[in-house]
């Protein structure tokens, strides 16, 4: 990792409205070692305090970080919200993912590779993040916030760098407290056949192509309605289709388009389903809150218990129910438990 130096590429920033107050967007690369640029984004209101708490949002195992948590609509952009609530919010891409650098055997065919992009690698990726905004901020700590896989990323972070982490979010994460996982654990297609245990790269290879119409099945029947426009946004989902296929430069040299993302992330949560640790809560000393939706298919109820169980040197641990809330909770109506989200995360950063 780089110390101390950075190659900065900056872009025109430009203002959007949320609400009252209008937020700045900047984007930048941070370089690392053999050529890998890590792409980042800082939002934060117009007027915002030069002092304003650093927070970093990192993205799940599919969609990179901007589709994630900064789409061009009312009520698509996490972080823009929370930077109206004066916090410095910064959206980055690990490796493989979005603007970052993708290893070159993503430019390969897929089928029969070792996948891509673990969590060492992940983990190195928001180190040198954490360090650009460290530098950029002039503070010794920032605070991060992890949805899903980027909660299984962020957690293993901060329990190799506890000295510069400030507050610990992890949202629908799995940690893996129980063997037993309805999706991807013993018994489905991500475990090897011929090597019960073992994840089965077969079933996704290096990498895997995501088509619009993933975005949607689970999602679709996580929400307990038959009208779904009525739980979330339409002009949310269109632009978070659009968004995660322009994540990919190459989406539309295949029909139907599709980006890709590397199976890293798949092969560290199949191991998490299955009851492995892959990082230790015990060495984590930020404050830690543990959100968790209620109509969640990836966490489960007992990777949250044995995460508070872990928790025993944080300086302070609190674990949410989102009650009604799915996985896309951030991307949902605010009364289908987005508000409930924002203002949780907001309060826990306040010391509440």
């Amino acid at each position: 990792m780089l110390r101390n130096l950075w190659v900065i590429l900056v872009l025109a920033p430009r203002l959007a409205s949320v609400g009252p107050v209008d937020v700045v967007r900047q984007d930048f690369f941070v370089p690392e070692e053999n050529g890998i640029r890590i792409f980042v984004r800082q939002v934060t209101a117009k007027r915002a305090a030069r002092d304003a708490p650093a927070l970093l949002l990192i993205h799940g195992a599919r969609v990179p970080g901007l589709a994630s948590f900064d789409l061009d609509v009312p009520g698509g952009s996490l972080a823009a919200e929370l930077a109206a609530r004066r916090k410095a919010v910064y959206v980055m891409d690990v490796r493989g993912y979005g603007a970052s650098t993708r290893p070159k055997e993503m430019d390969e065919p897929a089928a029969g590779r070792v996948a891509l992009v673990r969590s060492n690698e992940a983990a190195r990726d928001i180190g040198s993040v954490v360090d650009w905004i460290r530098q950029r901020r002039h503070v010794a700590k920032i605070a991060l916030f992890g949805w899903a896989t980027g909660g299984q990323w962020a957690g293993y972070y901060a329990s190799l760098f506890p000295e510069k982490v400030s507050a610990l979010i992890l949202l629908n994460s799995l940690y893996g407290g129980s063997s037993v996982h309805p999706q991807m654990g013993h018994g489905s297609d991500m475990e090897d056949p011929n090597h019960p245990g073992h994840f089965n790269s077969s079933a996704c290879g290096s990498y895997r192509l995501n088509e619009e119409k993933s975005l949607f099945g689970i999602w679709d029947r996580s929400i307990p309605l038959g009208n779904k426009d009525e739980w979330r946004d339409p002009a949310v989902a269109r632009a978070y289709a659009v968004a995660a296929l322009a994540s990919d430069p190459t989406s539309a040299t295949r029909t139907p388009p599709s980006f890709r993302s590397p199976c890293g992330a798949l092969e560290d949560s199949f191991y998490l389903a299955t009851g492995r640790q892959l990082w230790d809560a015990s060495l984590i000393a930020a404050p830690t809150l543990v959100l968790a939706s209620e109509l969640d298919f990836w966490s489960r109820p007992e990777d949250r218990a044995l995460l508070q169980e872990h928790l025993v040197h944080a300086a302070r641990v609190k674990v949410v129910v989102l009650k009604g809330a799915t996985h896309f909770v951030h991307l949902d109506r605010p009364v289908h438990g987005r508000q409930i989200l924002v203002d949780e995360v907001v309060d826990f950063l306040s010391g509440h």
